[in-house]
Formats: C-alpha cells, sequence, structure tokens
C-alpha cells in the first residue's frame, strides 16, 4: 500500500541517511510471472507518493500524519495528500496567517515554502489581508477555507459537507496510454 511505501522512505531516509528516495510506478512485461498484476498502476499514483515524500521531508509531517490521510493504505488519487490530512483534521484549521508559526502555515493547503517565506516577511510590516495573500500566492480559491485573515474568516465555510468538492481540483480527461 501507498502507506507501507512512505513508511519504508522514511526509513530509508532515517537509517541510512538517504538524501532522495526515487518512485517508479509498476511496469508490467511480457511473460512475467502470473502473481504480478497485468495493469500497470495510474501514474498519478507516483506522483502522490512523490508529494508525500516532499511534505514529509521540507513540510515538517510526520508519517502517521500522511498515512492518516490514506483511504485503506492509499493515497486518493484525485487530490494531493496536504488537502486530503487537511480535510481529515478540520479542527487545526483556519489558521491565522498574520499569527500562525511557520509550521502552521505550511501545512495550509496552497501554501508552499516559498509562499510562507513570503507570508513571513511581509507580515513584519503590516496586517495581512486576504488581497495580500492572493498576491502572494498561486491560487487563493484553495486558501480560502484554511486561513483566517484581518479581513477574511471562513465562518460557514470550513464545516461544509461538501468541502473537498469546493477546493479540490476539477477532474481532468485521463490520459490515454501510448502502449496499451
Amino acid at each position: 500500500t501507498d502507506s507501507d511505501v512512505i513508511a519504508r522512505a522514511s526509513q530509508l531516509y532515517d537509517r541510512f541517511h538517504m538524501r532522495r528516495v526515487y518512485f517508479s510506478a509498476f511496469s508490467p512485461i511480457p511473460d512475467a510471472s502470473a502473481v504480478l498484476p497485468l495493469k500497470r498502476p495510474p501514474l498519478m499514483r507516483e506522483h502522490r507518493l512523490y508529494q508525500s515524500d516532499w511534505l514529509i521531508r521540507f513540510y515538517g509531517f510526520e508519517v502517521p500524519e500522511i498515512q492518516s490521510a490514506t483511504l485503506d493504505g492509499m493515497l486518493p488519487l484525485d487530490i494531493d495528500p496536504k488537502l486530503a490530512w487537511a480535510l481529515r483534521e478540520r479542527g487545526q484549521f483556519p489558521v491565522d496567517v498574520n499569527r500562525a508559526a511557520k509550521e502552521q502555515l505550511l501545512r495550509v493547503p496552497g501554501l508552499g515554502t516559498k509562499a510562507v517565506a513570503k507570508i513571513l516577511t511581509a507580515r513584519r510590516h503590516r496586517s495581512l489581508r486576504l488581497e495580500d495573500v492572493a498576491r502572494l500566492t498561486v491560487s487563493v480559491a484553495k486558501l480560502r477555507p484554511f486561513i483566517t485573515t484581518s479581513d477574511w474568516r471562513p465562518t460557514a465555510l470550513t464545516d461544509r459537507i461538501d468541502l473537498r468538492q469546493l477546493v479540490a481540483p476539477a477532474p481532468r480527461a485521463a490520459q490515454l496510454e501510448l502502449f496499451g
């Protein structure tokens, strides 16, 4: 499962002080053992594993936190692991961008390390409004349910049952296989 892969990667970092772990989706080969699956997993799974690895290495997430965002041990393919974790941990949100520690800001879906650094710098000079945060990030739409600013409070937005549908990216057309 993805949970197992994430735990193993973390062990490789801890025990062997590896700098980087690489993931590769299984690709079936002709005349392989009948025990192996005949169909390759979606490439998005590999991408989600890399995102999880990034969260652990650069965002301060622990393996059990990432594992808590899985469904039966598998990461959801339609949303990124950080958003999946945030949707399960709604009690951690909203985060006040004018007062929160760097570690809290790094857990907000839609905020990357560069945006957090910009927020920390900007808020030294003045209190940030939603408009200011929008200028410092790629998209403020994903952030709105998870943050507060001097002029924004997601009062009814945070507790909505359909929050996942509101913040999840629109489904894209499936990529066709070159060799099918």
